[in-house]
C-alpha cells in the first residue's frame, strides 16, 4: 500500500490528498508534525526519507518521492484513470500552469517555514507576518481569477473542464491557507466558486485538514 507522509495544515500534503482520493487509493496516512518540539520532519528518520525534510512524502515500496507536484504527475502516469490532466495539449499545459502558480509562486512565500523565519530570527509579529501572506496570496489570485474568468469556471466549478484536475487540487489548498490569513475573498468570485464546489465532493471534504487523524 502507497503510504503518504503528511501534516493535516499542510497546503502541499492536502494537493497530494486530494490527488489519491480523486484516483481511489488507498494509502496509509503517516503524521508528521511539523511543530511538535523541534519539528519531526527534521528528524534524522525522516530524513532518510525526505533529504529536503518537508512534507508531503509518497513512500510506494522501496521508492520515496518529495514534492507534491511530483507526486501527483507521478500517480497520474502510474494511475492513468481517473485522469488528473486533460486529454489535449494546450489544456493540458494550462492546468500546469495554475498549478505551477499556486505551488511555486504563491504558496512557498506563505509556507510555515518562511513564516517561521519571519517570526524568528527576524522579530516580525504575527499580524505582519498575516500581511505578508496576505500580500503574496492576493497577487497570485488576482491573476489566476482572470484565467478563470475565461475558462468558465463560474459555470462549471471547476479550473478547467466539467472534471477535477491538479489544478483544482492545488486550488483549494491554497484558499484554505488565504481564509487562515483573513485574505476577503470578494475580489475572486471565480476562485471561490471553485472551492465551493469542490468541497461538496468527497474526495476533497476527506483530503480536507479538519478530517486528518492529527487535526488539531
Amino acid at each position: 500500500m502507497l503510504k503518504l507522509y503528511t501534516y493535516f495544515r499542510s497546503s502541499a500534503a492536502f494537493r497530494v490528498r486530494i490527488a489519491l482520493n480523486l484516483k481511489g487509493l488507498p494509502y496509509e496516512s503517516i503524521p508528521v508534525h511539523l511543530l511538535r518540539g523541534a519539528g519531526e520532519q527534521h528528524s534524522e528518520s525522516y530524513a532518510t526519507r525526505n533529504a529536503a525534510r518537508l512534507v508531503p512524502t509518497l513512500a510506494d515500496g522501496a521508492l520515496s518521492l518529495g514534492q507534491s507536484l511530483a507526486i501527483m504527475e507521478y500517480l497520474e502516469e502510474t494511475h492513468p484513470a481517473p485522469a488528473l490532466l486533460p486529454a489535449d495539449a494546450l489544456t493540458r499545459a494550462k492546468v500546469r500552469e495554475l498549478a505551477l502558480s499556486v505551488a511555486c509562486d504563491i504558496h512557498p512565500l506563505n509556507n510555515l517555514r518562511v513564516l517561521r523565519y519571519l517570526h524568528a530570527p527576524l522579530q516580525i509579529e504575527e499580524e505582519r507576518r498575516n500581511e505578508w501572506a496576505r500580500h503574496w496570496i492576493s497577487l497570485g489570485f488576482t491573476a489566476i481569477e482572470h484565467t478563470l474568468e475565461r475558462s468558465g469556471a463560474l459555470s462549471t466549478g471547476y479550473c478547467f473542464g466539467t472534471q477535477p484536475t491538479l489544478a483544482d487540487c492545488c486550488l483549494i489548498p491554497q484558499v484554505f491557507n488565504a481564509r487562515r490569513v483573513s485574505l476577503p475573498m470578494d475580489e475572486y468570485p471565480s476562485i471561490q466558486q471553485v472551492h465551493d464546489h469542490c468541497m461538496q465532493l468527497p474526495a476533497f471534504i476527506k483530503a480536507s485538514p479538519g478530517a486528518q487523524s492529527d487535526a488539531e
